[in-house]
């Protein structure tokens, strides 16, 4: 029986999209359903919703909402989406998220879309739904057994863990290249001073981007996209699998910002306008500044980012911003912390607002390591507890180790997945 998704949404139809929304479905094993309603149901829905909208459309969404809220209609997960051009519909989408998060326990996504959205672009998210919707028991899972590897291939590095009997005995860092080069360096690395070979590895799991073309090479149990998989490693590292936490990812080409609830992902978006609002962009910034990107982060913990402003979201204008502050007498230490209160502020506004951040905040990837970025979103965030674990650049490949261990082979077989 196939996953039900209940979309919530308007303009999907005029604007071309709604094909590439269940291209991306199917692809997963999900179909998409719009719940029933009745007409002289909506004008009672919109009512007790509050929000007035101008939209018949945004009215017949809330409507359909409020029918998975009384259970007059069924879903297995929710997909929420809007047009990125409509600010009614962002408000509109921001709401009835929240009222889905409150009243039911159905995984939920949010996206803004464009006339140019692709399936494509929906993959992830589809099969993050579908994930947690079919593989509950897998995700629940709080303990890693015998002896497992978690590959974590990246847009900028590939990740490697080695963990046995719950302890991470070994890892792997390097950059992204050729990905099957890439994963077997990372592997040997991890397995450098263990006392194992490869062969001695009973299970392997894999993530990211690269992980399909990595998982079928070796023959993964396990491959599985990086938000359930980065929101598991999250939550074991931070000893918060138990209760609700927030994960957030900022990555070298997207972010990730997910909500989890005992161990298991119910909300989450992933994203960004720009590579502004990214790893990439302070890696770049540290080249300016004449820095090593892991020296980065103690630099602008020293700065004042009020001193230098940096005021655009694009990569390109950014490091202009940031040449002609520098040009115009502020110091290194005032525009490597602006540069991370640039990234904060954008994370905050492009994804942060679309969730209700849960404390305490698991800070994870590789830019977790610079202590000025924690800082800043600490700051923007107005204080919120922030947990930046041990490994905490390594939850990819730590939530695939941790996940893959213990399966039986009639449990996955990923292998034949994709």
């Amino acid at each position: 029986m196939s996953i039900k998704i209940a979309q919530l949404s308007c303009g999907t139809d005029y604007s071309g999209v709604q094909k590439e929304i269940e291209e991306a479905a199917e692809k997963f094993g999900a179909e998409m359903v719009l719940p029933d309603v009745e007409l002289d149901q909506i004008d009672e829905a919109y009512e007790r919703f509050g929000l007035s909208c101008a939209s018949s459309s945004l009215k017949l969404m809330i409507a359909r909402a409020m029918a998975l809220v009384d259970g007059t209609a069924e879903a297995d997960a929710v997909f929420i989406c809007t047009c990125f051009r409509c600010a009614e519909g962002a408000i509109a989408r921001y709401e009835v998220r929240k009222l889905i998060q409150e009243c039911t326990d159905l995984p939920v996504v949010t996206y803004s879309f464009t006339e140019n959205t692709k399936a494509s672009e929906l993959f992830i998210r589809m099969e993050a739904l579908t994930t947690i919707v079919s593989r509950k028991n897998i995700l629940a899972r709080e303990k890693q057994e015998g002896l497992t590897l978690g590959i974590d291939s990246g847009s900028t590095t590939t990740k490697v863990a080695l963990m046995e009997n719950n302890e991470v005995i070994g890892t792997g860092w390097v950059q992204t290249g050729d990905i099957l080069g890439c994963a077997n360096d990372a592997i040997q690395e991890a397995l450098a001073g263990t006392g194992y070979t490869y062969d001695d590895i009973e299970a392997v799991g894999t993530t990211g981007y690269g992980r399909i073309t990595i998982g079928k090479e070796l023959g993964a149990k396990l491959i599985q996209e990086e938000i359930s998989v980065n929101s598991k490693g999250a939550v074991y590292l931070a000893d918060a699998q138990r209760g609700e936490a927030t994960v957030l990812d900022i990555g070298g080409m997207d972010n990730k910002v997910i909500t989890v609830n005992n161990g298991i992902p119910d909300n989450f978006t992933m994203g960004g306008i720009c590579a502004g609002a990214s790893g990439r962009f302070l890696d770049m910034a540290s080249g300016r500044l004449g820095v090593d990107i892991t020296e980065f982060g103690e630099l602008a913990r020293r700065g004042n980012y009020r001193n230098a402003e940096l005021a655009s979201y694009c990569i390109v204008f950014g490091i202009q911003d940031l040449v002609t502050t520098l040009a115009g007498g502020a110091s290194n230490v005032d525009a490597a912390s602006a540069a991370c209160h640039s990234v904060a502020e954008q994370v905050y506004e492009q994804q942060l607002q679309e969730i209700d951040v849960r404390e305490p905040l698991i800070q994870v990837g590789g830019t977790s390591l610079l202590g000025g970025l924690v800082d800043a979103v600490q700051d923007v965030l107005g204080g919120v507890d922030i947990i930046v674990p041990e490994y905490s650049q390594y939850i990819g490949a730590v939530g695939a180790a941790l996940l893959v261990s213990g399966l039986k082979d009639t449990d996955i077989d990923d292998s034949k997945r994709f």
